[in-house]
């Protein structure tokens, strides 16, 4: 299997926001882009979820938004397979702009089909069994949401 597919768009003037920018929710839009070209290239295509009626559903999400990107920008989005169990998978996404790294998502994922939560088939758990690297997962992997103080009440 070769390295995961590596996916690019370019953000449309409809993406941008009151202040100029990528507005929050394109940024998921994409990374969601990328998580579907990961399917296609892990055989787990159209035709797969026609005939199993099984897909990929997204039960946690952790994205930082970290540059600000601009109108017409160039968007390539990077993705790293952390692990994976029977039925789950965690994702790293890398969204860059002119080279410069924007944004990040992580996600835990639930292989699901008509009957609930089901185990990847062989030939799929095998691709992305491929994709994992022995590199350490990402230094922000796994962190939640920095807490801030409340109020005294």
């Amino acid at each position: 299997m070769s390295a995961p597919p590596v996916h690019h768009d370019v953000v449309r003037p409809e993406w941008i926001d009151y202040n100029g920018h990528l507005s929050e929710p394109y940024y998921v839009l994409v990374f969601g882009d990328a998580t579907t070209a990961l399917m296609e290239h892990t055989g787990m295509d159209a035709g797969y979820r026609d005939a199993t009626g099984c897909s990929l559903y997204t039960v946690e999400a952790h994205v930082r938004y970290l540059r600000e990107i601009g109108p017409d920008a160039p968007l390539e989005v990077t993705t790293r397979v952390l692990g994976r169990d029977a039925k789950r998978l965690r994702l790293w996404h890398e969204l860059r702009s002119a080279g410069r790294l924007c944004a990040t998502e992580e996600l835990m994922c639930l292989h699901v089909g008509p009957g609930g939560a089901t185990p990847f088939p062989d030939g799929v758990a095998a691709d992305l069994d491929a994709l994992v690297t022995g590199d350490p997962a990402p230094g922000h992997a796994g962190r939640a949401v920095q807490e801030v103080p409340r109020p005294p009440t």
